[in-house]
């Protein structure tokens, strides 16, 4: 038989985007119907090429098309995505980005930068468009992650406006102010002239097109952080923590700070980062150094995902040291912890978008 184009429709009305909670007619998810004698192709497009349930809403449409049309046709599934955006009105700063996602922590030493950079190097290998900007001006270590500390960015001129030109590492777009000063030179700057910093670099930049911009933030809550949400409207917010309970504790002012009414910017969830250690002789072996479970109870009280667990293990710190996340090793076992991680962002970054309103610029903040 030769099904019609109302019947491929009809059946995939059965088919519920999982996180979404609606059939993908309705969010508009399939494309391109084409009927022929015996067969049927269609596209769904995803909302994240990270999506990790993709083969799963594979099946169930080559399921529906069988169970509500006919088990002989031969059915194709084109999947695509179109990464949705949570942003309210973009004006003139960073129109072609779609989320802006902060990458926030209580305190230093939880490896939040190492985070960032792993985070954007798994959803760029997803095939998603990714800029990151490392906000913490008088610590960055963006350069040295991504082994460009020799890298300087390049000036376009475009109407009498210069422009900086992202450093592009790994598919990944790159701006910090260690790119700009000498390594060896302390930064010590007061707030304003941070400031002033992130908005250059949000203003004064071609980040083009991007489907994620992760700001990696400073430690605590300070200047930064207001400058960022009163500048741009913020998608979303990831806490990454410890699991010992002075690194909870620091980062829950830091999950409370992106709560407040002034702020309002969605918190996505947390990252538990040196979740355990495990020794590369004992690879199946964890040890909980800094504790067990402490990210976990914090997304449990405050009703958010826990995103992921980073192991604490020696190949993480070398291949950041030596300029290629670890991420970028694909037969190293901790890569693995990142790429689901990416996946677990995207996905909360979709549910987001679906389910909030658009996020504003913060104007005032009392």
């Amino acid at each position: 038989m030769q099904p019609t184009t109302d019947q491929v429709i009809a059946a995939l009305r059965h088919v519920e985007e999982p996180d979404l909670k609606q059939d993908l007619v309705t969010l508009g998810m399939v494309q391109d119907i084409v009927c022929a004698e015996g067969q049927v192709t269609f596209t769904v497009v995803l909302t994240t090429p990270a999506c990790p349930l993709k083969e799963l809403i594979r099946k169930r449409c080559v399921d529906a098309i069988a169970t509500h049309i006919d088990p002989s046709i031969k059915v194709t599934v084109n999947l695509t995505a179109n990464v949705t955006s949570g942003r309210g009105p973009t004006g003139p700063l960073l129109p072609g980005v779609k989320n802006i996602v902060a990458i926030s922590s209580g305190k230093g030493g939880v490896g939040k930068s190492t985070v960032t950079a792993n985070l954007a190097l798994a959803l760029a290998k997803s095939g998603a468009s990714v800029g990151l900007i490392d906000a913490d001006i008088s610590g960055p270590s963006v350069p040295v992650m991504f082994g460009a500390e020799g890298d300087h960015p390049t000036v376009q001129q475009i109407d009498g406006k210069n422009w900086l030109i992202p450093i592009m590492r790994y598919g990944v777009k790159l701006l910090s102010i260690g790119f700009l000063a000498p390594a060896e030179n302390a930064v010590v700057w007061r707030g304003p002239m941070m400031s002033s910093a992130l908005r250059q670099f949000i203003s004064d930049t071609l980040w083009g097109d991007l489907d994620y911009l992760l700001i990696d933030l400073p430690p605590g809550t300070s200047d930064i952080h207001l400058t960022l949400v009163q500048t741009v409207p913020v998608t979303g917010a990831i806490i990454v923590t410890t699991p010992q309970k002075v690194a909870l504790a620091d980062a829950e002012k830091g999950l409370n700070m992106f709560r407040m009414p002034q702020i309002n910017v969605p918190v996505l969830g947390v990252v538990e980062n040196m979740a355990w250690f495990t020794p590369a002789e004992l690879p199946d072996n964890k040890y909980y150094i800094f504790g067990q479970g402490g990210g976990a109870l914090l997304a449990e009280a405050h009703n958010i995902p826990l995103l992921g667990q980073i192991p604490l293990v020696q190949s993480i710190r070398e291949s950041a040291d030596a300029g290629a996340p670890i991420v970028l090793h694909e037969d190293d076992p901790a890569a693995a912890a990142f790429s689901e991680l990416a996946e677990s962002v995207a996905r909360q970054v979709a549910i987001r978008n679906a389910a909030l309103t658009q996020t504003q610029t913060v104007k005032i903040v009392a």
